[in-house]
């Protein structure tokens, strides 16, 4: 009935379709398993993409081949660049998304990639010959061989829903948790876990009262992730902001004592980051109110997502809290928030292409790993996909590093550090987050996944244009002088100091109250110029001007520390072996198995003279 295929996605999540289009898209054969073929590529919490660091991260997709940023782009119905207030490598893109149309067409995209086959069924076990995974079994007895398996299980392990006292085991509303993969893998030797996560209730957007509340519209200089031309939708939808107060605090508390949270009954931990409502008015009882976000779920729906307001208490507490917002005093429940209770393995398990250590060719990707978020799972997903066909075909891994990508940071620091709460993604996980700004992710990674044969001459030819362009509006600032006359009435609008003599358009540029568009004003031979190139170029441009010095700075740091990251570690190195290592040191570093000096530092319990020792031995 089934051919042997190189890879199986199990799972059709964001994690498992961009891991199956990955694979497929490199020339694996690839089966795709979901419990449910109607809810592929689901968004179960907020129907949005991107955000704050997770921005970054879609673009990164992209800029490799990925699929995450067309789709979300495809089927945006607000988009915003998050933080233009501060300095680029703040900016992150977020879209407000029609739920019903991502989910068609991520379905339909993957439809269309060739190498990838569809089955519905539940996976209840892997096939394991001489600790290598050989296949799976599914509930109905069937067995399906392949050489690598790619497990992306979202919250479904195990699953328990939460509302109240009231539970049921699920691994989505509506939809039945998995069982017996979790039982199997802990017989092979796998440490699980438990982690909860949340959603909030639904509302009839009918009932709701807008005028009692902010609007907040989309940019109007619309944005985009994808790198390419996909056709963006030309209208944008509104959505509110209102806030709590204490009568919503108030009745929230009654609640409490039914709390699945407060009473113990869930065990795992929630994203400290995004905590539920309770836990918000619990943790910071000082503050009079929180802000609530109104985004619709798509076009042509009334449905309303809560965003702010994720709960797990009994559902009249939801529903009389919920009346006492602002605009909210009418509402209409289409179903109550609730917790969900899932199994989770701890990432340390697994070696930087998120190969399991334990079993070969097994692979693990997005909450399985204990991360939440959609881009998080994605970019899993998406290194997951190619390092299973890599290894399949005898080809070399794809490693991302931290200097390189926030894909790079997320992985090293799940597998390196592990993680005990869901890991989000922030700009502040990255050190080098000035080198990884949305604007460049293409620029960064476009040739590393022309490389690998995900991108085509067409795409990689665009990069480097986007690089000549932007380098020859640089240099023409450089050449390119201004008058005191024609300049000092603008610097004296702009609240700068005037020039005390002509200076080169770069100097100027230089300042940070001064940008491209004024200087457009006062430089017709620069104004022309511009005309030529595309916005996100001359962006580009800017920015390179703007912050020259910051970046070859650095780069010198980069360097520095690639010295650290160049320096192999032997997998079977004997740590053992070196009394003068601490007793932590050596359990950690046994633990994880380090590829390189530069990921030992980054472990946790392992000191700077630890890994002073271990440089010395490994320099002999």
């Amino acid at each position: 009935m089934f051919k042997e295929y190189d890879v199986i996605v199990v799972g059709a999540g964001h994690a498992g379709c961009e891991a199956a289009a990955a694979a497929a898209n490199l020339g694996s054969s690839v089966l795709l398993i979901t419990m449910n073929m109607e809810t592929i590529a689901q968004m179960s919490c907020n129907p949005a993409m991107g955000g704050v660091a997770k921005g970054q991260i879609v673009r990164e997709i992209d800029a490799m081949g990925g699929y995450s940023g067309i789709i979300a782009d495809k089927t945006t119905i607000q988009f915003r660049m998050l933080n233009k207030s501060k300095g680029p490598a703040m900016w992150s893109p977020r879209t407000q998304n029609d739920r019903k149309r991502f989910a068609e067409e991520w379905r339909l995209a993957l439809e269309r990639t060739e190498n990838i086959d569809f089955w519905q069924e539940m996976v209840s076990s892997l096939l394991i010959k001489h600790n290598t995974v050989v296949g799976v079994k599914t509930n109905l007895g069937v067995e399906i061989k392949a050489k690598s398996v790619v497990l992306t299980n979202g919250t479904f392990l195990n699953g328990i829903i939460h509302i109240g006292e009231k539970k049921m085991g699920g691994g989505r509303t509506g939809e039945k948790s998995a069982t017996g993969l979790t039982e199997q893998l802990v017989e092979l030797g796998f440490e699980a876990g438990r982690m909860k996560t949340g959603t909030p209730p639904r509302i009839d957007g009918r009932s709701l009262n807008y005028s009692l509340m902010e609007e907040q519209w989309g940019d109007e200089e619309r944005g985009r992730f994808s790198y390419t031309n996909v056709a963006l939708p030309t209208d944008q939808r509104c959505c509110w902001i209102t806030y709590t107060n204490d009568k919503v605090h108030e009745t929230l508390k009654e609640g409490f004592e039914k709390s699945p949270m407060f009473t113990g009954r869930i065990k795992g931990l929630g994203p400290r980051y995004c905590p539920s409502i309770e836990d918000k008015i619990n943790r910071f009882a000082e503050r009079e109110r929180h802000q609530i976000f109104v985004e619709p779920e798509g076009w042509h729906t009334c449905e309303i997502y809560v965003n702010g307001f994720s709960t797990s208490l009994p559902e009249d507490v939801q529903y009389k809290a919920l009346t006492q917002i602002p605009g909210f005093e009418n509402a209409k429940m289409f179903r109550p928030g609730y917790a969900i209770e899932y199994d989770y393995f701890p990432p340390t398990q697994l070696s930087l292409t998120l190969e399991t250590k334990l079993i070969s060719n097994l692979f693990f990707a997005g909450q399985i790993n204990g991360t939440t978020g959609y881009e998080e799972a994605a970019s899993q997903g998406f290194i997951a996909g190619i390092n299973a066909h890599q290894k399949v075909y005898d080809k070399h891994e794809l490693i991302m590093k931290r200097s390189e990508s926030y894909i790079g940071v997320l992985i090293d620091d799940l597998v390196t550090k592990g993680t005990e709460e869901p890991y989000r993604m922030f700009t502040s996980r990255a050190e080098h987050r000035l080198l990884l700004r949305q604007d460049n992710a293409d620029i960064r990674l476009t040739p590393i996944a022309y490389e690998l044969g995900l991108i085509g001459d067409d795409r990689l030819e665009l990069v480097k244009q986007k690089v000549k362009d932007s380098d020859d509006i640089v240099a023409f600032t450089k050449k390119q002088g201004i008058e005191m006359s024609e300049a000092n009435s603008l610097m004296e609008e702009l609240g700068t100091s005037p020039l005390t003599q002509n200076v080169k358009l770069f100097n100027v540029l230089s300042r940070p109250q001064v940008n491209i568009n004024d200087i457009r004003k006062v430089s017709e031979p620069f104004n022309e110029l511009l005309n030529k190139f595309e916005i996100e170029t001359v962006e580009q441009a800017e920015i390179k001007i703007k912050y020259e010095a910051y970046f070859e700075k650095e780069q010198e740091i980069v360097n520095k520390m690639q010295k650290m990251e160049d320096k192999a570690i032997n997998p079977d190195f004997d740590y053992n072996s070196l009394v003068s290592l601490s007793k932590e040191a050596r359990e950690k570093l046994l633990k994880i198995k380090p590829r390189t000096l530069g990921q030992a530092s980054r472990i946790s319990g392992v000191s700077p003279s630890d890994i002073s020792v271990l440089m010395v031995h490994i320099s002999k």
